[in-house]
C-alpha cells in the first residue's frame, strides 16, 4: 500500500465492506425472539424475559431492585419523579451530554442547571458543581460519558452535603466499573439507555432503572405504569391512576434480545475493551493525538472512542477546527468512519436559549422557579474546546465492536499513522486552505 492519500487517488487502508455491523446478533439471539413469540405473552411488566432481565441486572450490578422502561429517557423521567422533583426545581446536570439527560429534568417541570466538564475525562467537574447550587437544587445527575463513569466520591459528598439526590445517567457506560463497583449502584438511583447501539443493546429502544430504595421504586413502577399500583398476576387490574403516570413498559420482544445479549455481556464488554486498547496503544504514540483518558480507579466500555486532537502540540499556528474537520475528511476517505459528537454544548441548544418547553416559557415562568435563568454558552469554555477538537469513533459500533477484532482497530491506526505522521505536511496544507 502506497503513502499517497485516498482522498488524493491513494489507496485505501481499511477496505470497503471490512466493517461489521453492531449489535452483534447470534443465532441464540433470534431464538430468544422466536421463543417468546411461541409463548404468545408479549408484553406486560410481568413477562417472563420483563422480569428474567430485571433481576438478572440487579445482580449483575449489585442493587436491591431494578425495572426495565421502554427508553432511557423514559428510565431518567421516572428518577426524576422518583426522588420527588417538583415545579420550579432545579437538577444540575453536564453541559456536554446528550440533551435527555437534561430534558428528563423537564418532563418534571424542573429546571436544568448546566456544569462545565474535566477537560481529560469529559465528565462533569465536580470542582465546577458546588458553585452552581442554589436554594433550588434539589438533584445532581452525572453522566457517564462515552462509556467512562464519572468522579462519584466528590458528587457524592457534595450532594449529601447540601441534602441532595443523585442520579446516574448510565445510557453510555453499562458495565462500566468505578473504584469497584458498577455505575448503576454509586448514587441514589441509576438510569439509562439499552438502546441498539448501546453497549448493553436491547432489540431497538430500551431502559433500565436501578436502585437499593424501596421507595424509589414504588414511585417509578407508578410512573411507568400510567400511575397505578402495579398488580400481581392473576388479580384484576383497578384501573385507578394514583398520580401522574406514563406508559414506559418495554415490549417482551425488546426484553428478550436484551436478556439473551445479557447471557454474554462481560465477554462483548471484553471484546469491545481489547479492540479499543489496542488502537489507544498506537495512537498515543501519534504527536498531537490523544486517545480516550482513563483514571486509575475506573473502567471505560468505550460506547463511544473520543480522540483529541492537538495541532499545537506540534508547533504550528493553525486553527483547531479546520485542522480537525481536515482530519476527518482525509480519514473518511482512508475507511475509517470518524464522525463529530454533539455540535454544541446542550445549553446552546434552541429548547434551552430560546426556553421552548411546554408553552408560555413553562417551566421557567413557573412562579415556583428562579427568575432570570440564563444559559450562556461560553459559561462552558471546556465544553466548548473538546467540541473543537474531538472526533469518535463508535457511532453505530464504528468497527471498535465485536464481531469485529484487533486487525480492524490495527488498520484504524494504519490510517491514523499514513495521515498524520506520513502526510501531516499535506494535512496542515489542506486545513490552511480552508480558512
Amino acid at each position: 500500500m502506497g503513502k499517497k492519500l485516498a482522498i488524493k487517488g491513494g489507496e485505501r487502508v481499511v477496505p470497503a465492506g471490512m466493517i461489521k455491523k453492531w449489535p452483534w446478533i447470534t443465532e441464540e439471539d433470534k431464538k430468544a425472539i422466536l421463543e417468546a413469540l411461541d409463548r404468545g405473552i408479549l408484553w406486560g411488566v410481568n413477562a417472563p424475559n420483563v422480569k428474567a432481565l430485571e433481576e438478572g441486572w440487579a445482580e449483575y450490578v449489585g442493587t436491591k431492585y431494578c425495572l426495565t422502561a421502554n427508553s432511557g429517557t423514559a428510565a431518567l423521567h421516572m428518577a426524576v419523579a422518583a426522588v420527588g422533583i417538583e415545579p420550579g426545581d432545579e437538577v444540575i446536570t453536564s453541559a456536554y451530554t446528550f440533551l435527555a439527560s437534561a430534558s428528563c429534568i423537564l418532563h418534571q417541570l424542573g429546571i436544568p442547571v448546566f456544569v462545565d466538564i474535566d477537560p481529560d475525562t469529559l465528565n462533569i467537574d465536580p470542582r465546577k458543581i458546588e458553585e452552581r447550587i442554589t436554594e433550588k437544587t434539589r438533584a445532581i445527575i452525572p453522566v457517564h460519558l462515552h462509556g467512562l463513569p464519572a468522579d462519584m466520591d466528590p458528587i457524592n459528598e457534595l450532594a449529601k452535603k447540601h441534602n441532595l439526590a443523585v442520579i446516574e445517567d448510565t445510557s453510555q457506560s453499562q458495565g462500566a466499573v468505578y473504584k469497584g463497583k458498577k455505575v448503576g449502584s454509586l448514587s441514589d438511583i441509576g438510569a439509562g439507555s439499552i438502546q441498539c447501539t448501546k453497549v448493553f443493546a436491547s432489540g431497538g429502544e430500551g431502559g433500565l432503572f436501578t436502585t437499593n430504595s424501596a421507595e424509589y421504586i414504588e414511585k417509578a413502577k407508578l410512573v411507568r405504569l400510567f400511575g397505578e399500583e402495579e398488580i400481581e398476576p392473576g388479580r384484576p387490574r383497578e384501573y385507578n391512576a394514583l398520580t401522574m403516570g406514563w406508559n414506559y413498559r418495554i415490549s417482551e420482544l425488546i426484553a428478550a434480545f436484551a436478556y439473551s445479549q445479557f447471557r454474554r455481556f462481560d465477554k462483548l464488554v471484553a471484546l469491545r475493551q481489547k479492540n479499543c486498547e489496542h488502537l489507544s496503544r498506537r495512537l498515543s504514540e501519534i504527536p498531537g493525538v490523544e486517545p480516550p483518558f482513563i483514571p486509575e480507579h475506573s473502567t471505560h466500555v468505550y460506547f463511544l472512542y473520543p480522540i483529541k486532537f492537538k495541532p499545537e502540540q506540534l508547533n504550528i499556528d493553525i486553527d483547531v477546527t479546520a485542522f480537525v474537520d481536515t482530519v476527518q475528511k482525509v480519514l473518511e476517505a482512508e475507511g475509517v468512519p470518524v464522525t463529530k459528537w454533539q455540535k454544541m454544548p446542550v445549553p446552546a441548544q434552541s429548547l434551552f436559549q430560546e426556553k421552548r418547553g411546554f408553552g408560555k416559557g413553562y417551566p421557567w415562568s413557573c412562579k415556583e422557579a428562579r427568575k432570570n435563568i440564563a444559559y450562556v454558552p461560553e459559561e462552558y469554555p471546556v465544553t466548548l474546546d473538546v467540541i473543537s477538537r474531538t472526533l469518535f469513533l463508535g457511532h453505530e459500533g464504528g468497527g471498535l465492536t465485536p464481531p469485529n477484532d484487533t486487525e480492524l482497530a490495527g488498520l484504524y491506526a494504519d490510517a491514523f499513522e499514513k495521515v498524520l505522521i506520513d502526510n501531516r505536511d499535506e494535512i496542515i496544507a489542506m486545513a490552511q486552505q480552508c480558512l
